[in-house]
C-alpha cells in the first residue's frame, strides 16, 4: 500500500469545505469522499471557523488592532523637561570648562 503525498489545501479551500460542514445538508462521510479529505479534518476545520468567526463581526468587522491613546500634553511636558535639563547641563559644563566648543 503507498501512502499518499502530504498536501497542502489553501484556506479557501478550508473555508469551502468548513462551510459545506457548518450548513449540515450532507454528512461527514459525503463531504469527506466529495472533497477528498478525512473526515476528522472536516470536523478540525469547522470547529476553527466556528472558533475564529467571532473575529470576523468583533470590533467592527475591521481586521486592524485599535491603535493606542497617546496623551500629546504629557508628551510634550517631557519634551519640554529634557530641553530644560539639557540646557542648563550645557551651561555648566561650558562653566567648568568640560564642554568643547566645537558642538
Amino acid at each position: 500500500m503507498t501512502r499518499r503525498p502530504r498536501r497542502n489545501h489553501t484556506p479557501a479551500f478550508k473555508a469551502k469545505v468548513a462551510l459545506a460542514a457548518i450548513k449540515g445538508d450532507r454528512t461527514l462521510a459525503q463531504l469527506a469522499e466529495q472533497f477528498d479529505v478525512h473526515p476528522n479534518q472536516i470536523t478540525s476545520w469547522k470547529a476553527q471557523l466556528e472558533g475564529s468567526a467571532v473575529d470576523v463581526f468583533g470590533s467592527g468587522g475591521s481586521a486592524k488592532p485599535a491603535s493606542p491613546v497617546v496623551d500629546v500634553k504629557s508628551l510634550h511636558a517631557k519634551i519640554g523637561e529634557l530641553t530644560l535639563e539639557n540646557d542648563f547641563l550645557e551651561g555648566a559644563l561650558s562653566k567648568a570648562g568640560l564642554l568643547s566648543a566645537k558642538r
